[in-house]
């Protein structure tokens, strides 16, 4: 059964046709995904973004638009009783220079080219926010 909803809060930092991903090990399973995570309570989205960018990789960014919201209902693939949405972001970062991964979960991060012809990424929705990349940047 269903009992929570899990608000996911991502995203889309792109320069020179490239995007930044992440590498993690989640629940035992290798990840390759994009920069953010949880809402906490009592936080708003932009405010998230901010904060995971600060305590995972040191950097500030600058929010330049809403990039995508995840529109189908979607059940996490780690916790059976969850729902999940999905709101992801285009920013920019801001202070590259001080980049320093501070999470202990994030095995190394990635510039991505966007126009490759696989799509590398394994989570249902980052695979569709990276072909919507596609259609903006290439």
């Amino acid at each position: 059964m269903i009992d929570k909803i899990n608000i996911r809060v991502y995203a889309c930092a792109v320069k020179d046709k490239k995007v930044l991903a992440l590498f993690e090990e989640y629940a035992g399973e290798p990840l390759m995904k994009f920069p953010g995570g949880g809402l906490e309570f009592g936080e708003g989205v932009i405010e998230c973004l901010h904060r995971e960018f600060d305590e995972e990789l040191n950097v500030k960014i600058n929010v330049v638009e809403h990039f995508y919201t995840q529109e189908n209902f979607l059940v996490s693939r780690f916790r059976e009783n969850e729902q999940l949405l999905t709101i992801y972001y285009l920013v920019d970062i801001i202070n590259e220079e001080d980049f320093l991964i501070l999470d202990p979960c994030i095995e190394k991060t990635e510039w991505t080219d966007i126009d490759t012809p696989e799509n590398p990424f394994v989570l249902p929705v980052d695979k569709i926010v990276f072909d919507k990349l596609k259609e903006k940047f290439l």
